[in-house]
């Protein structure tokens, strides 16, 4: 069982982004600028990471 945690925070505004993207910023859990959660490190968070790069940091 995988229960690593990875730390992601939105960094920049979801302004003007492609709907997707917010959408995914979403699905992260992440609502507002500066905002920080800490998610289980799976594959299909990673994705979603990698998705919206420009736009989150992840650490951890």
């Amino acid at each position: 069982m995988s229960d690593k945690k990875i730390k992601v925070t939105l960094v920049k505004s979801v302004i003007g982004t492609k709907e997707s993207h917010r959408a995914t910023v979403r699905g992260l859990g992440l609502r507002r600028l500066n905002h920080t959660v800490e998610l289980i490190d799976t594959p299909a968070v990673r994705g979603m990471i990698t998705k919206v790069s420009y736009l989150v940091k992840a650490e951890g």
